[in-house]
């Protein structure tokens, strides 16, 4: 079975982040979705768990963050170019998010963005041309 990856994160207005994730790619899984959480699918292996506060506190004895006065995770989603991530940006922004808390980087094999959703969680949406990746070194 190859491994998958489950993002839990705290939300505030459940429908709101769900229409910001839906924007960003994300599709609902309803067998892991009610009032209280709502499973975004952003590949087969990336699923990311939106709970309420309640939910969330559920599952640790930690305050939950406030994501827009701490950093708690770095978020980074790879695309398929340039105009992917523009586009994702914009529908992000048009869903209630925040284009840019950090500034956008293009290092011409390499280039990124980042968008915040409505409760601060930070995404870094980054492209990288495959072809520049040097080849490993063999192994001595």
């Amino acid at each position: 079975m190859s491994r998958m990856i489950f993002v839990n994160l705290p939300v505030a207005d459940l429908p709101a982040s769900l229409a910001f994730y839906e924007a960003i790619g994300g599709r609902q899984n309803p067998h892991f979705s009610d009032e209280t959480a709502a499973c975004m699918v952003l590949s087969e292996a990336i699923h990311v768990m939106l709970l309420t506060h309640g939910k969330f506190r559920q599952f640790t004895p930690r305050p939950v963050a406030d994501a827009r006065a701490a950093s708690e995770v770095l978020l980074c989603l790879s695309l398929d170019g340039r105009a992917e991530i523009d586009a994702v940006v914009d529908r992000a922004v048009a869903a209630g998010g925040r284009a840019d808390p950090g500034p956008p980087q293009d290092h011409g094999f390499m280039a990124s963005r980042s968008v915040e959703d409505p409760d601060g969680h930070i995404w870094e949406l980054m492209w990288m041309d495959p072809a520049a990746v040097p080849p490993a070194s063999p192994a001595a």
